[in-house]
């Protein structure tokens, strides 16, 4: 990953700095509260809501970041660490760092190239992007951005099993490694600023490519419209701010929509953009989900599976119970339950639970490479990068992606050096110490 045998850190810094004597700045802020307020002036009022919020009072990011904040890099020094392996081995390859990056959906809110630009800047610094169940761009699009690089994907296990099973052989067959359940998300959490907003972007047809562009989602938005007795199209649904949004949202899905060919015109004559966003709604999630569901996937895919928003021990110990290839330790970022437990607070018992058998990536409350290194400290195998690369597609698009990442590579490479340590194996429990 290094530009030159200095390693990555140094290289990275020798960047900036050179740049800087031609009067150049990064494209986005280094400093992770100076990222997030570019990114506000970026957006809309509704969007920076969206991507930035959290669930009810946002004690739970307040927790994410606080467990982190408990913790102290303890530093060993006079030892070579001239030279520093930030790879790590991880579902069966060797990766380059020890990053992954997360599942963020409805990217279109930051950026109007969306998925397609955070797939590019993953590809480019080889880092595995999971693709978004709630994304703007359908996942072979993403897919023929990135080439042969590293993707896995998120599933919303929804209520039509037809549907979940057509999700996962697509992502089979554009070339994912993996599938990501997510189980956190069975029920909308309660999102303050979306609800004083009165904002959510499904509803508009934003973040449900996925969906549109799914032979089995329009037979089943064709179904709804041939019970309300529409007949192909020929009733014209009331123009209303929501269904001009809905129909441009899903006309821009362009050739990969399964629904409406013709544009924003005949999207706007036919009744299926409204029958879409209403079949969504219906279908989104499913909230009697149990550990005997997961047999199904094993129907529908060889690829390994990972759970994502496991937090407890015992869950822990029932994924393995049930095959799983990997955990994800995750609270949503925050943004589904008030008063969750810091995700960095239950990774130790879930690490000691797994015992190494499966891989156990950390999510939620990342805002650097610092806070990587503690976490890999705490027997994390991989960590995922969340909202700072949205907020990056915010202000520069792929190439704001890129540079966030990049610094939390960067970061953490100085971060591993500085501590004394060679290499990701050499980090644990003894690299750190609870603050007083």
């Amino acid at each position: 990953m290094a530009d030159d045998d200095r390693g990555y850190g140094r290289a990275r810094q020798s960047e900036v700095y050179r740049a800087g004597l031609s009067g150049i700045r990064p494209a986005v802020p280094v400093d992770a509260e100076a990222l997030e307020r570019a990114a506000r002036k970026a957006l809309s009022a509704e969007a920076f809501a969206y991507l930035a919020g959290g669930a009810g009072a946002e004690s739970t990011m307040t927790a994410n970041r606080a467990a982190f904040a408990r913790r102290q890099i303890w530093p060993r020094v006079l030892r070579d660490v001239s030279t520093r392996d930030l790879s790590i081995e991880l579902l069966g390859r060797r990766r380059a760092t020890p990053f992954v990056l997360s599942p963020i959906g409805v990217a279109e809110l930051a950026h109007a190239e969306a998925d397609v630009a955070v797939g590019r800047a993953a590809a480019s610094l080889d880092v595995p992007y999971v693709l978004s169940n709630q994304a703007s761009r359908p996942m072979e699009e993403v897919a023929a951005a990135m080439g042969s690089r590293s993707r896995w994907f998120q599933l919303y296990w929804s209520a039509s099993d037809e549907l979940n099973a057509s999700f996962v052989r697509r992502a089979e067959a554009a070339g994912c490694e993996a599938i990501v359940v997510t189980l956190d998300t069975h029920l909308l959490g309660w999102r303050t600023r979306d609800l004083d907003a009165a904002f959510l972007p499904f509803t508009r047809g934003q973040g449900i490519a996925q969906y549109t562009s799914d032979p089995v989602f329009a037979e089943l938005v064709r179904e709804r419209v041939a019970r309300a007795g529409s007949g192909g199209g020929s009733a014209r649904p009331k123009v209303t701010p929501t269904l001009l949004a809905s129909a441009f949202a899903i006309a821009r899905s362009g050739a990969h929509t399964r629904l409406v060919d013709g544009g924003v015109r005949e999207a706007l004559r036919s009744p299926l953009p409204r029958a879409a966003v209403e079949t969504f709604l219906d279908v989104f999630s499913d909230p009697s989900l149990t550990w005997e569901s997961l047999a199904k996937l094993r129907e529908w895919t060889s690829l390994p599976v990972l759970l994502k928003g496991v937090m407890h021990p015992d869950d822990a110990a029932k994924a393995l119970d049930h095959g799983v290839g990997g955990l994800v330790v995750s609270n949503h970022g925050g943004r589904q339950i008030d008063g969750s437990v810091a995700t960095l607070d239950a990774l130790p018992g879930v690490v000691e639970r797994v015992g190494g058998r499966v891989p156990v990536i950390l999510d939620s409350g990342v805002r650097g490479g610092a806070d990587a290194f503690t976490a890999l400290a705490l027997g994390a195998t991989a960590v995922g990068i969340g909202r700072p690369y949205a907020y990056g597609l915010a202000v520069a698009g792929a190439k704001g992606v890129r540079e966030v990442v990049r610094n939390h590579i960067a970061e953490f490479d100085l971060t591993m050096g500085l501590a004394g340590h060679r290499s990701v194996a050499e980090i644990g429990p003894d690299s750190l110490r609870e603050a007083a």
